[in-house]
């Protein structure tokens, strides 16, 4: 069965491209062209990931990627002309998992797609379900069998690189990663030293979990090493 992937694009040019080449690649290819087109067609269908445009007519990419990110974890890549730092942190912020600046190559488009998949699937695979299905992190409960983080009787809603990334700190609670480390095991890709990408996903995942952010418990720096979980 071919993978989907819903296109939200606005661009005529960019969406006949990229639907073009990535169905000569063997995906199944479904645009929309304005972001109330996008939820109405996410709410349809289900899909493999989501390409998403930022500057979207009728509702803009980051209201949409909002929306869906209150009841799914369906991996996201944000395809937007606006490449400053900010941007991506907004992007990411709001539960992005990769973001390529326009314009891109379509051999690079690809490839992002494909470790986006791949990341996903393993993520939710058999190889994991072997691993303890309920971790507690003094008033964390991580739930790994529904994606679940729970504090004080209340669901924490993640993305799914902030699950990720609970989860792999959770289930090595000695271990020291380092932010390649991080990438590399969430990610599942090389790391090219964009510490902007990890930096954003701990800070979210600290705004979600931490009673005070600003000083972490649950995820601790060690500054010039990397991050580990917090002892209690």
């Amino acid at each position: 069965m071919k993978q989907r992937i819903l296109l939200v694009e606005d661009d005529r040019s960019i969406s006949e491209m990229v639907e073009a080449y990535l169905t000569l690649e063997g995906f199944h290819i479904v645009h929309a062209a304005d972001g109330e087109e996008a939820l109405r067609l996410f709410s349809q269908e289900t899909y493999d990931l989501i390409l998403l445009d930022v500057m979207l007519p009728k509702l803009n990419g980051i209201d949409f990627l909002k929306k869906i990110r209150e009841h799914s974890l369906l991996p996201v890549l944000i395809l937007s002309a606006k490449d400053g730092d900010v941007d991506k942190a907004l992007g990411l912020g709001f539960g992005a998992d990769d973001y390529l600046a326009k314009p891109f190559s379509m051999i690079e488009l690809l490839a992002r797609v494909k470790a986006a998949i791949r990341r996903a699937t393993l993520y939710s695979g058999v190889q994991n379900q072997a691993a303890p299905s309920v971790l507690h992190v003094h008033e964390l409960i991580i739930d790994t069998d529904n994606i679940d983080v729970n504090k004080r009787g209340k669901s924490i809603k993640l993305t799914s690189k902030e699950w990720q990334i609970i989860k792999l700190l959770t289930m090595n609670p000695t271990k020291v990663f380092t932010k390649e480390q991080i990438y590399r095991s969430v990610w599942n890709d090389d790391y090219f030293g964009d510490e902007n990408v990890i930096n954003v996903h701990i800070s979210r995942l600290r705004e979600k979990i931490e009673d005070d952010p600003s000083s972490p418990q649950y995820i601790k720096t060690l500054w010039g090493i990397g991050y580990k979980l917090g002892e209690f």
